[in-house]
């Protein structure tokens, strides 16, 4: 054991500290089993914890990763064999809910699903929600400003962020606990520790908005025939039902009809359709908004807009739909599989997946393309199978997938953040002076580079 393990380990205690068998027993994340390496796993109880670790790594010229849930999909929690792990699996608690203000004060390693339950039970909801909702925890969301299916109605982690707590590499706490939902007192220093992925500081404590629990939630998975007709249903449903609409998924055939395969989900619908829409409204009232729900969905028919829908009829039925846009275990094999997150102009995104598609078919012939997304706010998923002999297929997947977004102006990252796997591709949604910002900031307050020094840039 290295001598500033046994410092760290003295000032937070043995149980706290995880070494050998113990690290390489975890695996990287979600979507890297391999094992961690690293000198130790420092899992601290409190803000005051993560600020004397932070006060020895950085007298002693350490360099530290933080662990969350271990969701990322960009290598973000991925660590060198010298580097220490500070995980905040034990900063669960939650200390004040408050139904005045509409307001949750909560650790940073909160579990979000286990938050949501929590303000349930108050009637009220965290408008933030994703398919890792089970793992993925609250300091997570912040430091990638995570997004979701409800950004099209709330938005990202970043707009339900009143106030947070946060450690500077040296071990300074930063709390800005903010209740209120204006506060122009000089700079907003909670925005340079929400999505810059836990290089500036790490996220303990976050004060986080609530809203009250609707009291109706309307919900139909929709089939279209064409991508013509997905900004024309967006903008009917806007138009119709303006400031309800709090989801608008979209499948491509391909990936709906790989996850309703026989032993996947049941297809609750045709499996021909080119594409498919889930789209939910929440409301007050919840017979009237029923009826308004019908009367916009016959409106669409009779526009021609869509071509089939299905309305589920119980709380089962419709967790079963989303199912099939949130469980995708039906195409992670065969291996390799690659996920990418994007963004650009609705307007652009047909002939946009029609460009990655001939690229994949030029580049990897027997890659299979998945597409969805949250479409309401510009943001797209793919999934690449791509089996292949070749020694650079991811880089021939990444080519593909990145070097269009260039032309339609969109982002190589819509919420999932940088981290290590898009660095290369930085440069081409920021420009030169941009990143030079970015590295004036990671330099002013991690000036020996301690923290998470490998992630969004070298």
């Amino acid at each position: 054991m290295t001598d500033i393990i046994e410092i760290i380990t003295a000032k937070i205690g043995a149980k706290a500290v995880m070494s050998g068998g113990d690290v390489s027993s975890r695996a990287i994340s979600y979507w890297d089993s391999a094992p961690v390496q690293a000198k130790a796993i420092c899992k601290p109880a409190s803000t005051q914890d993560v600020s004397e670790i932070l006060k020895i790594c950085s007298q002693y010229k350490q360099t530290v990763v933080t662990h969350g849930g271990r969701t990322t999909c960009v290598q973000g929690t991925n660590s060198a064999p010298n580097d220490i792990v500070i995980s905040l699996e034990r900063m669960t608690r939650i200390s004040d809910i408050d139904l005045v203000g509409n307001t949750i004060t909560v650790e940073a390693g909160a579990i979000l699903e286990k938050v949501q339950t929590a303000v349930l039970e108050h009637d009220r909801i965290l408008p933030l929600d994703l398919g890792a909702r089970g793992s993925c925890t609250i300091g997570g969301n912040l430091s990638t400003n995570a997004g979701g299916i409800n950004v099209i109605r709330y938005g990202m982690a970043r707009a339900i962020t009143l106030g947070l707590e946060a450690v500077l590499p040296d071990g300074t706490i930063i709390s800005s606990m903010n209740k209120m939902l204006k506060n122009n007192a000089g700079y907003d220093l909670k925005q340079l520790f929400i999505g810059t992925e836990g290089t500036l500081g790490i996220i303990t404590k976050a004060v986080l908005r609530l809203e009250p629990k609707p009291l109706s939630k309307n919900t139909a998975l929709i089939a279209l025939s064409g991508f013509a007709s997905v900004p024309r249903l967006l903008n009917h449903f806007k138009t119709y039902l303006s400031g309800s609409l709090s989801a608008f998924e979209i499948m491509w055939g391909a990936y709906f009809q790989a996850v309703t395969e026989t032993g996947w989900h049941k297809a609750p619908m045709e499996r021909h359709h080119p594409f498919y829409v889930l789209l939910e409204c929440d409301g007050a009232d919840p017979v009237r908004d029923n009826d308004r729900f019908m009367e916009v969905i016959e409106q669409a028919f009779q526009a021609d807009i869509i071509i089939d829908a299905i309305l589920p009829k119980s709380e089962l039925e419709r967790k079963n739909l989303w199912n099939i846009r949130d469980d995708f275990e039906a195409i992670l094999s065969p291996k390799p599989v690659y996920l990418y997150d994007v963004s650009l102009p609705i307007s652009s995104m047909e002939q946009y997946v029609e460009t990655v598609q001939a690229k994949l078919l030029k580049y990897l012939p027997k890659a299979k393309l998945y597409t969805l997304g949250h479409i309401g706010d510009g943001n797209l998923h793919f999934f690449v199978q791509a089996p292949s002999k070749l020694e650079n297929t991811r880089r021939l997947s990444d080519i593909s997938i990145y070097e269009p977004l260039k032309e339609f102006k969109g982002s190589v990252s819509a919420e999932h953040g940088i981290g290590l796997e898009k660095k290369e591709w930085l440069q081409q949604s920021r420009s030169a002076d941009e990143i030079a910002l970015m590295r004036l900031l990671k330099q002013t307050l991690d000036p020996q580079n301690l923290l998470n020094p490998n992630l969004i840039f070298d």
